[in-house]
Order: C-alpha cells, then structure tokens, then sequence
C-alpha cells in the first residue's frame, strides 16, 4: 500500500480523499495555489505544499510544480481527484516517467477515451450500443449534411474535443446547419484550441443517465449501478440521483453489463464512468466515459455502502476486485450547491462566507471545504458543497432533502439554496417525469 498520496486538486475532492486517506493510514499532501491558503484541504493534510499563483495555469494545472511538490515530499502516487488534469494524459504519462504511481486511468485509456469520436469507435467494436453517427470526424460541412440526410434531422454537432456542452450544436432542420456548423467550430477551438467536429442523431427527449464502474488491473470489472443526471443547465449538472425514476431492473442489469464491457475492452483500472443517453422507448446509447471519480459519486457510495476513492486507492495498490456487481437498497440525491446567483443566470457569485450553518440529521450527508469567515476566489469552479441526502424511497428523499435545504445558511454570497428549494416543489420533478430540457422552460425569475 502506498505510504504518502499528494491530492492534485483543492477544495471538497481534496478534502474527501484526505479523509480516506486518513482512514487507511495514508500520509497526504496537498498542494495549493496562494488563492487557496486558508482552504481547509490545506489545513487538514499531512504536508502541503504551494504550486503557484491563483491563475489555474500556473497552479493546479502546472505538471511540473505538482510533479516537483510530489518529489521533495516523497510522495509514492498522486491522486487528481476531478477536473484540473485528472483525465490530462500528460500528467499520467509524467507521474509514470517519474515512478509516480498515478491513481487513474493510463495515458492510453485517456487518450482512447478523451477524444469523443474515437471512443464511440472504440465502443461500437466492444458491442456497447451507441448512438447512429458518423464513424470519425467530419471532413466537411457538405459531408455532415449529407449524413443529416441519411439520419434524419434532428442531429447534433459536437465537438471532439468538448466538455461543458461547448462545441456543442442540436440542428433542427437544413437551413440551421450551416449556422450551426461554424458556431461549434468557432466556440470549440477557443474553449480546446480543436475545432474538429462530428455528428450523432439527435436523441429525443433523452435523460442522462451514467453507470459508475470499476476495474482494476487483471482486466475485471464491476458495476455499481445508475445515477440519474437529467436535471442540467446548459449541460451542467445541478442534481443527480439514483436509483432513477425510470429505471428497470431488467434495463439496469442491460446498462450495467454495457458498462462493465465497455470497462474490460480497454482494460480500465480504478473508478470510472460510462455515461449515456436513454430515450423515451427506454434504449440507450453510449455517450461518453470519464476516466475519472465523479463528482456525484458520494450518493452511489450512499446507497451501496462503497467507499469509491478507498477502492480507487486499492486498485492503484494492485489490490484485485472480486468482479461482483453492486445493486441500489436506498434511494439518495445530491444538490450542487453553487456559488452562483439563479435569479441572475447563475452568475458567479464569489465572495466572503459571513455566516454559515449545516445541516444535520439522519441520512444527511455535507462534503464541502467551506467555514464561516471562509473567502471563495473568483479563479475556480462555483460549486461550495454538495448536499447529499438519502432515504428509504424517493418520496422520503425529497421531504428530507427539502427539510435540509432549509437549515442550509450561508451568508455573505449568493448561492443555488433558492433553486434547489424550488425544484423540491414542482410537479414535474416529484414526478420523476423529467428530461434532460426539463429546465429549459424552469421559471428562475421569483428566486
């Protein structure tokens, strides 16, 4: 087992895997930017270490800084958490040269799964089902309407490289496609520096829907079930659950067997995610895997009792699993709580926390990094918390997740508490009858 992990990350990830680290009786050291010096990761590690100036580039994203930070404190693997270079196969292939052992996928698996285009490729030869689309990427807007055709409108443009819903573009109909085209070049080369695209069938009234995996380094793999991630802004995710309100035992054993063989055809070690579409006949198509922890990974571990980065660790360890897959016996959901303003389009809102109360209870989970007197700098990702509730059924779930949104206070700042209060009441959403679009016609104004 490893002796000393550095956490190349900040904020609630940090903190989370320094917990688990603890509980193994792992040393820790985190590193920081000059932003984060009063952040409590940094107060709760073993060592830590400064990388570097507020600015990402010059800090949480700078592989020599981490690197050097990981040598003069003799640490024997770094874990990246989510975000930041976690899925940078770069960074994998430097912890390797440097006999560093990375608690993440190779560069190989990065680099097969990070380009969109060739994992879908990758996925269609292991059997995964995926959504009808072009083979690669695109050479042409006159070949892309011409697929548009064969497939039928809508179809969706997406950018290779592409996170966040950048790069991204539904078209419609003919007359949209030109537009449409150069909108997701242009964004995509200024959010990657890539502007290379391809196109899927539009999936009508979808829901998000991921199957959490892990594998480890004899080539087994193991499921543990579904989240629901439908209720998205803008492609973000504000709240995911599981089990989900449309899911079968017989479809989750189906989407649970894809995921574990889309894991074992890359040979995937440690924690990861298969993420896909499903539509309104209740098909499913893949879209993606992150080759990383999620960051709703804490209700999966809620309602299998699973400590997800204690097993990342093991399996980095050279620890085998048993192969056996995990099933649901609790329902739990989890609220991002966002420094952001919903009344103003979830504008940033960072600033100094004046007052702040948790809340508590049975089947109240908090992970976050926040205290009262605590300063959010402007510099990084808005989420602060994340509220984690569980319960013996959906119903009990939201009455209990409606009941500690109350008692969450936090003063000094703006933050998406209102939202999520609100979404605790509508139909729609206790319904379980949502989709993806559910908060494109969500009415934000009396927040």
């Amino acid at each position: 087992m490893f002796k000393k992990i550095l956490i190349a990350n900040r904020g609630e990830i940090a903190l989370r895997i320094i917990r688990t680290c603890k509980e193994m009786g792992i040393k820790t050291v985190a590193v920081y930017s000059q932003a984060d010096q009063d952040s409590l990761h940094v107060r709760f590690a073993d060592e830590a270490v400064c990388i570097g100036p507020a600015p990402s580039k010059q800090s949480y994203l700078n592989i020599p800084n981490i690197i050097s930070a990981a040598e003069i404190t003799n640490a024997d693997a770094i874990h990246p958490g989510y975000g930041f270079l976690a899925e940078n196969a770069g960074f994998s292939q430097a912890c390797d040269e440097f006999n560093i052992k990375f608690i993440g996928a190779s560069p190989k698996m990065i680099d097969q799964m990070g380009d969109k285009a060739t994992a879908k490729a990758t996925m269609k030869a292991a059997g995964v089902p995926t959504i009808p689309g072009s083979e690669g990427l695109l050479d042409s807007m006159e070949q892309g309407m011409e697929m548009a055709k064969d497939f039928g409108y809508p179809v969706m443009l997406k950018a290779t490289a592409g996170g966040g819903g950048k790069g991204m573009r539904i078209v419609k109909d003919e007359s949209g496609f030109k537009k449409a085209w150069e909108d997701a070049r242009t964004e995509s080369a200024a959010a990657f520096g890539n502007d290379a695209l391809y196109l899927e069938k539009f999936v009508e009234e979808p829901r998000h829907i991921e199957i959490q995996v892990v594998g480890d380094s004899y080539g087994r793999a193991c499921h543990l079930s579904e989240r629901d991630c439908s209720i998205q802004r803008r492609h973000q995710k504000l709240i995911e659950e599981t089990p989900s309100p449309v899911m079968t035992q017989e479809l989750r054993e189906r989407m649970g067997e894809a995921g574990v063989k889309a894991a074992e055809s890359i040979g995937y070690e440690g924690a990861g995610t298969v993420e896909f579409l499903v539509d309104k006949n209740l098909d499913f198509f893949f879209m993606e895997m992150n080759t990383r922890i999620q960051v709703e990974h804490p209700i999966t571990e809620e309602v299998v009792d699973y400590d997800l980065i204690k097993e990342q660790i093991k399996v980095a360890a050279g620890v085998e699993i048993s192969g056996k897959n995990y099933f649901p016996k609790l329902h739990s959901m989890e609220c991002r709580i966002n420094a952001e303003d919903p009344s103003k389009g979830f504008r940033p809102s960072p600033g100094r926390i004046t007052n702040l109360h948790l809340p508590g209870g049975h089947g109240v989970r908090i992970d976050s990094h926040v205290y009262s007197g605590y300063t959010i700098p402007p510099n990084y990702d808005s989420m602060i918390a994340k509220l984690i509730v569980s319960g013996q059924d959906r119903e009990e779930v939201i009455t209990r997740m409606k009941r500690a949104l109350s008692e969450f206070v936090i003063e000094g700042i703006a933050t998406t508490i209102p939202f999520h209060l609100k979404l605790m009441d509508d139909e729609i959403f206790k319904s379980g009858k949502f989709t993806n679009q559910f908060l494109d016609n969500f009415d934000f104004s009396d927040l």
